[in-house]
């Protein structure tokens, strides 16, 4: 084979491989661009959560030292999917309850769970927080707000989403919800004592 035959079919190859990364690339840009086009037809609304109810059942707070809180509280959260053709799924949510930005109780595990189109979760994980250490400004701000009445406590949630189109699932995006309770603290509690059920149906921060 002469070396002109030689170049001839180095070319050749060049030409093919170039068709084929040609015709790779355009077919990724293409599986992009149809994916943007459906996110940007359906574009998903962030869940929407409420804190139906919060029962009491145990509030204590230390002398001025070691500055401590202990409590135990049941909350209801309710999720609710709007969207009418995107279903989501939730992935390591923790709820905890925080006062003054401050968290007041360990962080609970809540169950994963996929929500279908315009579905509802709802999820009663109980708080505990046993001797939690508090700043002493933050403790007698408490015991203010407690004589004054009800006690603003926000119970927050965090973890990940992701939505589902059809078979296409997204990656995870953190979600962030904030949802406030006003509780009335009518002095300590022991967990001898009989609980006590607030029913708030407050609507809940989300960001994702």
């Amino acid at each position: 084979m002469s070396t002109k035959e030689c170049g001839h079919h180095e070319a050749e190859r060049r030409h093919l491989l170039r068709l084929i990364l040609g015709g790779l690339a355009a077919f990724v840009l293409l599986v992009l661009l149809l994916v943007f086009l459906v996110w940007v037809i359906l574009r998903p609304t962030k869940p929407r959560f409420t804190l139906q109810d919060a029962t009491l059942y145990a509030f204590n707070l230390s002398p001025p030292a070691p500055n401590t809180l202990s409590l135990t509280v049941q909350a209801t959260l309710s999720a609710h999917n709007p969207n009418a053709r995107v279903g989501v799924y939730y992935h390591g949510l923790r709820a905890y309850a925080s006062y003054r930005s401050q968290q007041i109780s360990l962080a609970t595990a809540l169950p994963d769970a996929y929500q279908g189109h315009r579905d509802f979760t709802v999820w009663s994980p109980f708080l505990f927080g046993n001797a939690v250490p508090v700043a002493p400004f933050v403790l007698a701000s408490l015991q203010q707000d407690q004589s004054a009445g009800p006690v603003l406590v926000n119970v927050k949630v965090s973890g990940r989403v992701k939505w589902k189109v059809g078979s296409w699932v997204s990656g995870r995006y953190h979600i962030y919800v904030n949802c406030p309770a006003y509780i009335r603290f009518a002095g300590d509690r022991s967990n001898a004592a009989p609980a006590v059920k607030f029913q708030l149906l407050q609507s809940c921060s989300v960001d994702v």
